[in-house]
């Protein structure tokens, strides 16, 4: 039985990684990534060279018997999406069941999230909250899936496009009327800022003022 690491790695500052991620990083017999050109310079950045495999998401149910492979010769492989933690609305979940299913051990080597993060400095709600990954983009299965997740009567978290942060803002506004909404950009980087206010009211200033980054999107429960 060999080891598949599940690596969460920082979502922005290259200063959010544990030591205990470091040292599976310096000692698995493979990195495999989502991108290797964003985790090569991560490992850089820590003085760590190993070798890299890509995962895509796009590719990722072909790649994976390959890696599978890999951990039945007996060597250690460590998963790692872009930013965050693998196979959370990233890739990996494929390579996480298959590993599994073939008798290897699967061990999560926890850090940074884009959620957590978010939901600690927004002063919602957090003792219980519902994600729901990325939205739908049509309209109706958008407002679907808000109005069931609503009706929990939880604190929500989605992560979205800064393309189309302004147009889901917008689609929403009536539905989630004057609920705080807040929407957290760039964590954890220079550029990091947090913006409050209701649906509406952000559709409006974004639709102004694009934002740029990643947005991490939390709607306070009723």
């Amino acid at each position: 039985m060999s080891t598949l690491s599940v690596v969460a790695t920082p979502i922005g500052n290259l200063e959010d990684i544990t030591l205990r991620a470091l040292r599976v990083l310096r000692e698995c017999d493979l990195v495999v990534a989502e991108d290797t050109r964003r985790t090569r310079a991560l490992l850089s950045a820590h003085g760590i060279r190993r070798p890299l495999a890509a995962l895509p998401a796009f590719d990722e149910a072909r790649r994976v018997p390959a890696l599978v492979a890999r951990l039945d010769t007996g060597e250690t492989l460590a998963l790692c999406s872009d930013g965050g933690t693998p196979a959370v609305s990233d890739p990996g979940s494929h390579l996480v069941r298959a590993a599994r299913a073939a008798g290897h051990q699967v061990v999560p080597v926890p850090g940074p999230s884009a959620i957590t993060a978010a939901l600690s400095a927004s002063g919602l709600d957090a003792g219980g909250f519902c994600f729901l990954g990325f939205l739908p983009r049509t309209p109706g299965k958008l407002n679907r899936l808000l109005e069931a997740a609503l009706a929990g009567g939880r604190t929500l978290a989605f992560l979205e496009s800064p393309l189309r942060l302004a147009r889901t803002l917008r689609l929403t506004a009536d539905l989630l009327g004057d609920r705080e909404v807040v929407v957290a950009r760039e964590l954890t980087k220079v550029h990091e800022t947090f913006h409050v206010g209701t649906a509406g009211e952000l559709a409006r200033q974004f639709s102004a003022s694009p934002p740029r980054g990643e947005c991490t999107v939390l709607v306070g429960a009723a």
